[in-house]
């Protein structure tokens, strides 16, 4: 069984000249029996088969286009929302199991809203802060909460300001802070300001680009020295802890150099660990701080 064959160039079919024809094409793809599904299936999974594969894919386009559908609220353009749903139904054939017990129909639901998903948040004018899974959460279900919300009021008018109870309400169902509920619902109902003068003949201008200081950091110089700078202290950083013994390294290491989303090891962890006090562990510790101190100053 091999993941490496290429779902890239399959035939999406050709022919389609405007979204609206790629629907009418797409629909009338015949739906696959399940005992057709899995021949098909095993097929790609061991001979590598991509003409099973482009069977698998063309046959579920309508359900990309019904996903990318209940997306079209977010101002992005229904061709590439059902772009992206295309990309993760291959990712989903490509991964598909038949063997499962699962209708791939299921399985790339998940795969499907994932890409669009991506997509809107890289895409999407004023999305910035749904970094977090409960944050995306928040993002993808605030409308449909506060449509849900007005409908159940009858003096509230579509997506007018959420109040203080609403909005404790709805950031406890989704699992966030008050605070990132109100944010999140500021950036939803935000209108866009135009960056330069809507017009050229406007002797006097106030619009955003009149008065907002370039960025610096982004100048390919800037950059440069930036990367450079980062890369001195990478190879200033090992050198230091080279110089250290392995006790020591491994004790700063583990103290101050975990991974993002590991917690730093105690001072009692470590003694427990090296079978010493706690204070001796923190001595260590001073020490070979000062010498890597010592060190990149050097």
């Amino acid at each position: 069984m091999s993941h490496t064959a290429s779902l890239d160039h399959l035939p999406m079919l050709a022919g389609s000249g405007s979204i609206e024809a790629f629907i009418s094409a797409a629909n009338r793809v015949p739906m696959l029996s399940e005992v057709e599904e899995q021949a098909l299936a095993r097929r790609f999974r061991e001979h590598e088969d991509l003409d099973a594969a482009r069977q698998l894919v063309t046959s579920h386009l309508r359900l990309v286009i019904a996903i990318a559908r209940g997306y079209l609220g977010y101002g992005l353009p229904h061709a590439d929302l059902i772009q992206e749903g295309n990309i993760g139904l291959m990712k989903a054939v490509k991964r598909f199991d038949p063997d499962r017990g699962v209708r791939l129909v299921s399985f790339a639901m998940h795969w499907i809203k994932a890409e669009i998903h991506e997509y809107i948040l890289k895409n999407w004018r004023l999305v910035k802060i749904a970094t977090t899974k409960a944050q995306r959460k928040l993002f993808f279900n605030l409308r449909s909460i506060k449509a849900s919300l007005a409908q159940d009021a009858d003096s509230r008018q579509g997506f007018n300001t959420l109040g203080a109870e609403e909005v404790s309400a709805v950031a406890k169902q989704l699992g966030v802070k008050p605070e990132e509920v109100i944010e999140m619902e500021t950036r939803l109902t935000g209108a866009d300001v135009s960056l330069e003068p809507l017009s050229d003949t406007e002797e006097e201008s106030y619009a955003p680009i009149a008065y907002l200081a370039a960025d610096r950091s982004v100048e390919p110089l800037a950059m440069l020295e930036r990367k450079e700078y980062d890369r001195m202290q990478d190879e200033g950083l090992s050198s230091a802890l080279a110089s250290l013994d392995e006790r020591s390294r491994a004790i700063v290491q583990r103290r101050w150099l975990v991974a993002d989303g590991e917690e730093a090891a105690t001072l009692h962890e470590l003694a427990a660990e090296y079978g010493v006090s706690a204070e001796r562990i923190r001595q260590i510790e001073v020490k070979a701080m000062q010498k890597m101190k010592g060190q990149l100053a050097a």
